[in-house]
């Protein structure tokens, strides 16, 4: 099934990052759990709303079907669909009382994260977040060296703004580690974030 921006391109999920094969799951343990940072993600905030730390979930994008085949009666297949609207980011919630939002993304790269990988009207959005006093952020994953950074909204809108007035279109593995906090990858929670929300925002 094809899925399409409301511009027509071609929406390509994020499970997948060029280069990186996905390892198969015969024997978990904590260094090969998740095969995705969304599907990590994911029984992370399962793990907090189990245990009534936190209520985080993803967010759902409206989608328009354009084209269904009928290939038995009492079969549907979705061809065809495009997503009704630009989305914003990926998660948000709830924890102690703080609206929490953040966008999620991962990089084959090894020695800078392409901003490309953000959209204005994500960052826009990210403003209006902190703007409000709400607690937003960014998850970045390094695949291939299966890191995973939190990374304060503010910073990041800093580092857009350089890019806008004409600097570098990356952030560099360097400055990420000034400034962001690398999350210990774990068995259940896989990714806790909210121990980091707690240091960085004083919870």
């Amino acid at each position: 099934m094809n899925f399409n921006y409301p511009n027509g391109k071609r929406y390509i999920p994020k499970t997948s990052v060029p280069g990186v094969k996905a390892k198969k799951l015969s024997n978990p343990s904590f260094s090969n759990r998740g095969m995705t940072l969304e599907e990590d993600l994911n029984e992370t905030n399962e793990y907090y709303r189990e245990r009534k730390i936190a209520v985080i979930h993803k967010k759902p994008t409206p989608v328009q079907i354009v084209q269904v085949d009928y290939p038995k009666r009492s079969a549907a297949v979705i061809k065809e669909a495009y997503f009704k609207q630009a989305s914003t980011t990926d998660y948000n919630g709830v924890y102690k009382g703080k609206y929490i939002d953040f966008e999620a993304k991962e990089t084959a790269n090894v020695t800078s994260f392409p901003l490309k990988n953000f959209h204005q009207h994500q960052i826009d959005h990210m403003q209006e977040v902190v703007s409000q006093g709400g607690i937003c952020f960014v998850i970045l994953r390094f695949s291939k060296q299966e890191q995973v950074y939190f990374l304060q909204a503010k910073h990041l809108l800093s580092f857009w703004e350089r890019m806008k007035n004409g600097g570098r279109k990356s952030i560099t593995k360097e400055e990420i580690e000034q400034v962001a906090v690398l999350i210990p990858l774990g068995f259940r929670p896989r990714i806790d974030y909210i121990k980091i929300i707690d240091t960085v925002f004083h919870l």
